[in-house]
């Protein structure tokens, strides 16, 4: 890691999560079970089985998430997602493998989580191999197991509401299904009359890739492994966090034919997500080969971040 990038891993100072793991864990308990239909592993439903029902997300949720999401809220407006786009889009920060991602994501977030020793490795097979039992693509494995590098903002700069945190449009009004809607009362684009149209500065139909998405990193490993996955893998890793679409059926307006077709694959995910993690370690020396093909496969050599 270079000297640069040692200085920009500590902690920004606008942080209020103790990690990653912390909102990660807020949404588990928001959403304790899949949706109707969703595929649920045996390993899966063990977890599962742990919970205990739909949660009271305001009354549980912790200070620290409380004020991640106050400041998602009020900094997520269209001009910033615009101006971080074409930052990011460059794609101009540095040029590393998979492998590299996941070992330079390890040194921000491997000791964050107070409740759980597994480092982002062990995420990452722990997602990939449920994937994998439940007999699902080979490009299907490969997104569950890198779905969070895009997190690697965090090294270049950015503060957590900006790097993760519940997906949503801007532009547009804000959904009163949005976690904690409440504090976007203070978001600058509450006051642009253009935005609060109906369909905001959209037309009905005109389809996700049309609409400016919170930033976060959903969107920033799009960027990074848009021109190497196929476009089922890449709704997911571009959408996997919109849970007021898939998971509160908000802003299906915005949906054309492509959007319906292809959003199958990120409700499909979404266990996935959500309910992969335990205690359980998977076999690294055994799995880790086949891991390694699969990013050959499709991601091979250095990409650019």
């Amino acid at each position: 890691m270079t000297d640069a990038l040692v200085v920009s891993a500590h902690r920004n100072p606008t942080d209020t999560l103790s990690g990653f793991e912390e909102w990660e864990h807020f949404m588990e308990e928001r959403y304790p079970t899949p949706l109707e239909g969703q595929i649920v592993p045996p390993p899966m439903q063990r977890t599962m089985q742990r919970r205990d029902g739909y949660r009271d997300y305001r009354a549980e949720a912790r200070p620290g998430v409380k004020e991640f999401y106050r400041l998602n809220h009020i900094h997520q407006t269209l001009d910033l997602v615009k101006a971080k786009q074409k930052d990011f889009g460059r794609l101009n920060r540095k040029e590393m493998s998979v492998w590299e991602a996941i070992e330079l994501l390890d040194t921000i977030v491997d000791d964050s989580d107070p409740d759980n020793e597994n480092s982002q490795i062990w995420h990452a097979l722990q997602s990939g191999e449920a994937a994998r039992e439940a007999g699902l693509p080979r490009w299907f494995v490969l997104t569950t197991f890198i779905h969070d590098l895009g997190k690697v903002l965090c090294c270049f700069g950015e503060p957590q509401w900006a790097v993760v945190g519940d997906t949503f449009p801007l532009g547009c009004p804000f959904s009163d299904q949005i976690v904690f809607p409440e504090f976007f009362a203070e978001n600058p684009d509450l006051k642009v009359p253009e935005y609060q149209r109906p369909h905001g500065i959209y037309e009905p139909g005109c389809g996700l890739d049309k609409a400016f998405m919170s930033w976060g990193h959903d969107e920033y490993l799009y960027y990074v492994t848009r021109d190497y996955l196929p476009i089922e893998a890449q709704y997911i890793i571009r959408y996997h966090s919109f849970y007021p679409l898939h998971r509160e059926r908000e802003y299906l307006w915005l949906l054309n034919e492509q959007d319906r077709k292809h959003l199958k694959w990120v409700k499909a995910f979404n266990p996935f997500d959500l309910y992969s993690k335990g205690d359980a370690k998977p076999d690294a020396e055994k799995c880790l080969p086949y891991y390694r093909e699969l990013v050959e496969e499709y991601l091979p050599g250095r990409l650019k971040w």
